[in-house]
């Protein structure tokens, strides 16, 4: 039996009986995600598909925007965009957008944490244009990658560096169900703050 995941509550007036219900519903499962095999999520104008070559220089406008503020991403502030088929397009791993209208608003990749014998956990990363933030992007894509995660086989999925300091995406995957498993002093130099610590998380989906 399939899970609901209970994001925004629906387009209906405050006193509607439908809004009370899914309001009385989603406070009651918190924690609740959807595990239900799915191929793409559509959620009013978002999609989310898998990504295909001709997505390659609209992710890299993302990718290059996100890691230019050196505040969450290990990745060089001036990686060069060649860069980007090995870090986000390479044959182990898998990748996704989502677009909204057509225009790509955020991706993620999903990937074995480790080879062989530790391939069962996953591990991804998520970027949203900041032009996008505000819009749910990062939750939606979370879901997503919960759900694929589930349907590879992975029993676990693990995020290896979170900054500290990165406080919305902590609580985001929090909200997930994501523990902090272990703190790696100092993990991350910080462009404006300099050395500050890094977070390992994970969550179990079997």
């Amino acid at each position: 039996m399939g899970y609901t995941v209970f994001g925004e509550l629906p387009d209906y007036p405050k006193g509607h009986t439908t809004y009370c219900l899914f309001k009385k519903l989603k406070e009651h499962y918190k924690h609740v995600i959807d595990i239900s095999p799915i191929k793409n999520l559509k959620t009013n104008n978002l999609n989310i598909r898998k990504a295909t070559e001709t997505d390659f220089d609209k992710v890299w406008e993302i990718f290059s925007k996100v890691i230019e503020t050196g505040d969450t991403y290990v990745f060089n502030p001036n990686t060069p965009k060649q860069d980007l088929q090995k870090h986000w397009f390479a044959s182990y791993m898998e990748t996704y957008v989502i677009e909204e209208n057509g225009i790509i608003l955020g991706t993620y990749i999903i990937k074995p944490n480790q080879i062989d014998l530790g391939s069962h956990i996953a591990n991804c990363s998520y970027m949203v244009n900041p032009n996008a933030q505000g819009k749910g992007i990062g939750k939606k894509l979370c879901e997503h990658s919960l759900v694929v995660a589930k349907e590879r086989g992975y029993i676990g999925i693990q995020f290896n560096i979170v900054v500290s300091t990165n406080e919305g995406a902590v609580r985001l995957w929090k909200k997930y169900g994501f523990e902090i498993i272990g703190t790696t002093p100092n993990g991350f130099k910080h462009a404006k703050l300099g050395f500050v610590d890094t977070y390992i998380m994970y969550k179990n989906i079997s």
